[in-house]
C-alpha cells in the first residue's frame, strides 16, 4: 500500500469463513473454511463489500484492493482473472474513493468529487453505461457527470445510486427490473441501462441505500425504511418503494434473498421474510404489521435483549454484532458461512469463536456478507 493511512494497522484483525473456492476468502486457498481464519495480510480497511464471490475493500487513503472471482472483470484489474488475494486496482490510483459496493458479477466506485465508475458484467445494462457490454477495468458513467453520486448499492443484476444536490435527494436504478427491483415503473422492466430516477421516494430525505438478490431498500433521515422488487416469505413483487409501517426508528437494513435483516434505533434486530428452509414459523414472533401485502417484521428469537450494532445478510444466512463485539451468526452454513465449525444450518444466533481471547473483548466488530460467505474487521 502507497501512504501511511494504508499502512497495516496494529490494532485492526480482518477474519474470513465460508465459501472460498474462487479466492473471495483471501486466504490464499481455492477452499471453503468453516472456521473463522485471521487472514495473513492485515491492511487497514474502512469499509468490505462482499459480492457474489469477490470482494471489493476500501482503505482510509480512500485507495481500493479487490479479489476474489474475476470472471466478469468485476475486479477492475484488466482481465477476467481470478485473484487469490487483494489486490490495488490501479487504474483507480489517481481518484480518490470514499463509496464502493461489489454486485453478484459487478462493482461500482464512487469518487470524492462524486462520479460513478463501474465495471464487471453488463449483460443486464447494470453498469448504467447505455449498453449490455461488460467492462474488465472501471468506465465512468457519463450519465451523473454532472451530478453528485454519494453512495452506491448493488444487487445481483442491478444497481442503486444515491445522488445529493442542490434540489435534494435523489435515487436511481439501472440493470434488471424483472421483479420490480428498479422502482422505476408501475410494470415490471426487463432491464435498463442507463440510469432513471426510482418514482416514490421525491419528498424523501434519503440517508442510505441497500441492494441484494432482487430487492431494494432505502432508510430516511429520519428513520423510515422503504423497500421495492421482489416480495419477501414469497409475497408479489412491489415495483415502487413502500414504506415499512412502525413505531421505532431504522438505522440500518441489510438484505439477503429471502429476507431482510433490521436494526432499530435501540439496537433491535428484526427480520422480513426468512432464510429459506431454516427459520419456521414458531422461531419468529410478531412485532408489527406494515402496508406491503399484509408482510410482518419479526423479532428475531435467541437474543434475549442483546443490544446489536450492526447487521449483515448473505444469501441465506445472517450476522451480527453486539456492543460488546461479539458476532453472532444463523442460516443456512452449506459453504461454512456460520464460522460454527459445520456446515449445518442452525435456526437460532449462534456465538462465533474468532481465537483465543473470546468473541467479547473488543469495542467494535465491523461485519459483511458475500452470497456465502462472511467477513469481520475487528478493531481491537
Amino acid at each position: 500500500m502507497d501512504s501511511n493511512d494504508d499502512r497495516q494497522s496494529e490494532k485492526q484483525e480482518i477474519w474470513s469463513w465460508g465459501a472460498g473456492t474462487d479466492g473471495q476468502l483471501a486466504t490464499g486457498l481455492l477452499q471453503d473454511e468453516h472456521i473463522p481464519q485471521l487472514l495473513p495480510f492485515q491492511p487497514s480497511l474502512s469499509f468490505i463489500s462482499c459480492g457474489g464471490a469477490h470482494v471489493v475493500a476500501l482503505t482510509p487513503g480512500k485507495k481500493v484492493f479487490t479479489w476474489g472471482r474475476g470472471t466478469s472483470g468485476q475486479l477492475g484489474h484488466g482481465n477476467l482473472v481470478n485473484s487469490l488475494g487483494p489486490k490495488s486496482v490501479d487504474v483507480l490510483n489517481n481518484f480518490k474513493i470514499t463509496n464502493v459496493s461489489a454486485g453478484w458479477n459487478h462493482s461500482g466506485f464512487v469518487t470524492d468529487i462524486g462520479h460513478l465508475l463501474t465495471c464487471g458484467d453488463g449483460s443486464f445494462g447494470q453498469l448504467g453505461l447505455g449498453d449490455n457490454v461488460s467492462q474488465c477495468s472501471p468506465v465512468k458513467v457519463l450519465h451523473f457527470e454532472s451530478w453528485h453520486v454519494q453512495q452506491i448499492a448493488f444487487g445481483m443484476r442491478h444497481s442503486l445510486a444515491l445522488l445529493k444536490g442542490e434540489k435534494g435527494d435523489q435515487v436511481y436504478s439501472f440493470g434488471s427490473g424483472k421483479r420490480g427491483q428498479l422502482g422505476i415503473s408501475n410494470e415490471k422492466v426487463k432491464s435498463i441501462s442507463l440510469p432513471m430516477s426510482v418514482s416514490g421516494l421525491d419528498q424523501v430525505n434519503v440517508g442510505s441505500i441497500v441492494a441484494n438478490g432482487d430487492h431494494s431498500a432505502a432508510i430516511s433521515d429520519n428513520g423510515h425504511l422503504y423497500t421495492w422488487g421482489r416480495g419477501f416469505d414469497g409475497k408479489p413483487g412491489m415495483c415502487f418503494p413502500e414504506r415499512v409501517i412502525s413505531m421505532v426508528s431504522f438505522t440500518q437494513v441489510s438484505l439477503g434473498w429471502n429476507h431482510a435483516l433490521i436494526l432499530t434505533e435501540e439496537g433491535e434486530a428484526l427480520m422480513l421474510g426468512s432464510h429459506h428452509g431454516v427459520l419456521k414459523n414458531h422461531q419468529i414472533q410478531n412485532l408489527t404489521k406494515h402496508n406491503i401485502n399484509e408482510e410482518q417484521v419479526k423479532k428475531i428469537c435467541g437474543l434475549n435483549g442483546i443490544k446489536v450494532v450492526g447487521v449483515a445478510s448473505g444469501a441465506e444466512h445472517s450476522v451480527l454484532t453486539t456492543e460488546n463485539g461479539a458476532v453472532l451468526t444463523w442460516g443456512w452454513g452449506e459453504h461454512g458461512q456460520l464460522g460454527l465449525g459445520d456446515t449445518r444450518d442452525h435456526n437460532n444466533p449462534q456465538v462465533v469463536s474468532m481465537g483465543q481471547s473470546g468473541a467479547h473483548e473488543y469495542a467494535t466488530s465491523n461485519v459483511y456478507c458475500g452470497s456465502g460467505f462472511t467477513f469481520v474487521v475487528r478493531n481491537l
